[in-house]
């Protein structure tokens, strides 16, 4: 009985030591057991978390998250919903001219900046299938009106889902389905801008 428990501590501790090497605590092990998880910028993303719960966690994410907040979008993406969001990398962010980013930012620019983020989500719970359906059922091309009131256009190429604003600029989807407890987030390449 001895050895038995003596084992048993051994292994506990070795798996406690094995989700310590590899960045994660019991709880979260036990979560990430329970839950299929996409990583998005070195983070998990649960689907029982609501979409700012999980986009915190993200460091492809942080500029996204800073101006979400600037633009006072914390409670209504913690909302019920749902959002399908396509959400810019920090490299997406860098992309734009320089200072674009420091002057959206501002408190005098908020509106503008609320208009930029809105235009990033579509109401309901859209899969890359159901904009894909979308897609196919359009020809080769789909419309969303987005939730900043217009629309984005959705196109399969080479096997890839690419959105195109009202400029004529297009955005990869990088990471698509992860799945929140809200909606969806699907990771794109460069940030779009309404006409």
């Amino acid at each position: 009985m001895k050895r038995v428990t003596t084992l048993m501590l051994a292994g506990a501790a070795a798996l406690t030591a094995t989700l310590a090497i590899n960045g994660m605590t019991p709880a979260a092990a036990q979560m990430s057991d329970k839950e299929k998880t996409v990583t998005v910028g070195g983070a998990p993303m649960y689907p029982s978390k609501n979409i700012v719960q999980n986009a915190v966690n993200s460091k492809d994410h942080t500029t996204l998250v800073a101006a979400v907040k600037a633009a006072g979008l914390v409670d209504t993406l913690q909302g019920p919903g749902p959002f399908t969001v396509f959400a810019p990398t920090n490299e997406a962010f860098k992309k734009l001219p320089a200072g674009t980013v420091d002057t959206l930012l501002k408190p005098e620019n908020k509106k503008t900046l609320t208009n930029v983020l809105t235009y990033h989500v579509v109401p309901g719970r859209l899969t890359a299938k159901d904009l894909m359906d979308k897609v196919k059922a359009g020809n080769g091309k789909a419309m969303l009106k987005t939730v900043e009131g217009a629309d984005l256009t959705f196109q399969e190429k080479d096997g890839k889902l690419w959105v195109i604003d009202a400029k004529g600029d297009k955005a990869q989807v990088t990471i698509s389905n992860v799945m929140q407890s809200n909606g969806v987030i699907h990771v794109i390449d460069t940030v779009l801008l309404p006409g």
